[in-house]
């Protein structure tokens, strides 16, 4: 039956699993983004002090970070979780993203991390400042 429930459930479970994939990708911009800023800057890559790189940077990992001290769940994992409608991910895809993204620890664990890669962020940004081209 073409548009039935079935079809709901699976639009559904294909919706969370491109929510899953998105916020994979905010992580490993938050994680790449200050690793690449480090090695670019040793490396004298110049994309690395592009003021809206680093400020969006920066605004994303302090989104975490404040979640977490402030005790919030993420949005996005929220909204997963809403779509699945409580069960685990069957796609290869869901299962497999989930596993990298993740962890069982005391939550304490992730605000420490949280925070501690925002301070490290905002560091950087003052050792490597972004820069305007030259007009």
């Amino acid at each position: 039956m073409v548009g039935g429930p079935g079809a709901t459930d699976l639009a559904q479970r294909v919706i969370a699993d491109v929510v899953l994939v998105f916020h994979f990708l905010i992580v490993v911009f938050i994680v790449g983004g200050l690793i690449l800023t480090w090695i670019g800057a040793a490396a004298g890559w110049s994309w690395v002090r592009n003021p809206w790189f680093r400020y969006l940077h920066l605004a994303a990992i302090v989104f975490v970070a404040a979640e977490a001290l402030l005790g919030y769940a993420c949005p996005l994992t929220v909204w997963e979780d809403m779509l699945r409608g409580g069960v685990r991910a069957e796609s290869f895809i869901g299962r497999w993203v989930r596993k990298l993204l993740f962890y069982q620890a005391p939550e304490w664990v992730f605000t420490a991390i949280y925070s501690a890669w925002a301070a490290a962020t905002l560091l950087t940004l003052r050792l490597v400042p972004p820069r305007r081209k030259a007009g």
